[in-house]
């Protein structure tokens, strides 16, 4: 097993964790100052690609014997993200292309908190943290409340998108 230091982590951990801290963040900032992650904006464009990168570190750390839970979240994360942009680009889901990229970027925000909870509610404090395992039933109930806020949030996006609001519509051809 890996040397661990600060709370436990390894010094991937850390890294990884430093990582996702920023993904949140940015993509907190961006629903509350534009109520949508996209890649139009400075903030979307950070949230996505340090979002990727704690998917590929997350890999590294992700060591419970095999492939498990933690390394399927990351890979429907990376899908997620991968729709999310193409989307955005505007050419492949048609008229549909602005509520797949709102779906697909608030799942991948979604996919943070997951491991967020499971993680800091496993690990603190530090020898006698409040849940013994990522089994843990609260977990279950945790995530339900998650989804809800996302469901919550993705209607709250569509609704605003049929209004016809938005950071900037998506990219069109140029006229000669």
């Amino acid at each position: 097993m890996a040397p661990t230091g600060w709370l436990g982590l390894t010094s991937l951990g850390t890294v990884h964790t430093a990582i996702s801290l920023v993904a949140v963040a940015a993509g907190l900032w961006a629903l509350l100052r534009y109520k949508e992650i996209t890649m139009r904006s400075g903030l979307g464009r950070v949230f996505v690609w340090t979002t990727v990168l704690t998917c590929l570190t997350g890999f590294g750390i992700f060591q419970h014997g095999g492939f498990g839970k933690p390394h399927a979240l990351g890979i429907i994360t990376l899908v997620a993200l991968a729709v999310g942009a193409l989307a955005g680009r505007g050419a492949l889901f048609g008229k549909s292309a602005r509520y797949v990229e709102a779906i697909a970027f608030s799942a991948s925000f979604l996919f943070h908190w997951i491991p967020a909870f499971t993680e800091t509610l496993t690990r603190l404090p530090l020898g006698a943290p409040v849940l013994s395992s990522p089994d843990a039933p609260a977990l279950k109930a945790i995530t339900g409340v998650l989804f809800v806020l996302y469901l919550v949030g993705v209607g709250l996006q569509v609704r605003r998108l049929r209004g016809g609001a938005g950071i900037a519509p998506l990219a069109t051809p140029a006229s000669p």
